[in-house]
């Protein structure tokens, strides 16, 4: 077995960011780097019973109707309670075998070698049967175990994706909630209110029920609209591989025809470095942002939005003549949202100014460098 072939099979597993994915392949790469016809992965849990059992060289119907997972009796108790690699010339005749379950392949000859990440054993590898020589030898176990520093590595890199992933799922669901409840279920709870006393009122009042009902209608078309701009927010992917120009354009477009406020835009960025992709994004989704914070919160009637270049920076204006609010942290127009357009604007390298006042509209600023800053 040549130093290119482990090579080649640690780098396999380097570049998989599953865990499930990374598991597979330890057990399918480790197999041919010692010729063996069987490989397995048990993982374990922290009181050292295998939660988790991988196989190699087993077709899913042998699996099948083998059954059930080991239970860590015999041979793999004894790697997990010893916790280290061991060979062995015959499974049968070894005074610590348990037997194998029916329907379960035989097997003759045995190498195991314990997975640890940052001195905790996460599992072990187990091969069977090598096919060009009666034994397993010094060589095999020695690349095992270079294997499996790299397999501990691997499937922590794995996990630590996953939950990354899984985090910003979370972090994505809690921002949703906040503006859901900070609008649209607001805003259906006092059409809910309005529509109460209703009943009674077109017995007593039919011209005010009449009109309350028209109110409540009325809500509604707003809330309708606020849902339909919320959900083009959640949607990057109608905005993918256009320019910035392109991209502001469609969105103010969007707002326009979504509201009742005069959007209007201004585009005089003739010497624009168009960013690169991931950049843009970024700006159109501040943008985004602030063009719903406008419909959301400041009851504006006209709104303008620039994009020029000034001294190699791109900016990005958004300014309304609505009503305002106290201070520059935005409160009014939502924690959440004014939180991650700055978290956005820093990620470009730019700098987001936001200035109200009350009874005096506000003024968004996003400025950008047009070249990649490192």
């Amino acid at each position: 077995m040549t130093i290119e072939a482990l090579d080649a099979a640690t780098r396999a597993i380097a570049e998989e960011l599953s865990v499930d994915g990374v598991l597979q392949l330890i057990v399918d790469r480790v197999r041919p780097l010692v010729g063996a016809k069987y490989a397995a992965l048990g993982i374990v849990d922290p009181l050292g019973r295998i939660e988790r059992f991988i196989t190699s060289g087993i077709s899913l119907e042998e699996r099948e109707l083998i059954g059930d997972l080991p239970r860590g009796h015999g041979l793999l108790g004894l790697l997990i309670r010893e916790n280290r690699s061991m060979r062995i010339a015959d499974i049968g005749a070894d005074p610590h075998r348990h037997g194998f379950p029916p329907n379960h392949p035989p097997m003759t000859t045995f190498l195991g070698s314990p997975i640890t990440v940052k001195g905790r054993t996460v599992g072990n590898l187990y091969l069977t049967d090598k096919q060009d020589a009666s034994v397993f030898d010094d060589g095999d176990q020695q690349i095992v175990e270079v294997f499996a520093l790299h397999a501990g590595i691997a499937i922590e890199n794995a996990r630590l994706h996953e939950e990354i992933q899984r985090l910003v799922i979370v972090d994505e669901r809690e921002r949703i909630g906040k503006d859901l409840h900070d609008g649209v279920i607001q805003n259906l709870y006092a059409v809910g209110l309005s529509l109460e006393d209703v009943p009674q009122m077109m017995i007593d009042a039919p011209d005010e029920a009449s009109a309350r009902v028209e109110g409540a209608i009325d809500s509604l078309h707003h809330t309708i609209r606020d849902i339909r701009n919320f959900i083009f927010g959640l949607q990057p992917e109608l905005l993918g591989g256009t320019t910035l120009l392109g991209g502001a354009a469609t969105l103010v477009d969007e707002s326009r025809q979504q509201s009742t406020i005069d959007f209007q835009l201004f585009l005089t960025a003739g010497d624009l470095i168009e960013p690169d992709q991931a950049v843009t994004q970024d700006i159109l989704a501040i943008l985004s942002e602030a063009l719903a914070n406008v419909a959301r919160h400041s009851h504006a009637s006209h709104a303008d939005i620039t994009v020029r270049t000034q001294s190699e920076m791109v900016v990005l204006e958004v300014i309304d003549n609505g009503v305002g609010f106290h201070g520059a942290g935005g409160s009014s127009l939502g924690h959440q949202g004014m939180r991650n357009m700055r978290e956005r604007a820093a990620r470009v390298g730019g700098a987001l100014a936001i200035a109200s006042a009350p009874g005096a509209g506000s003024r968004v600023t996003l400025s950008v460098p047009m070249r990649p800053v490192a």
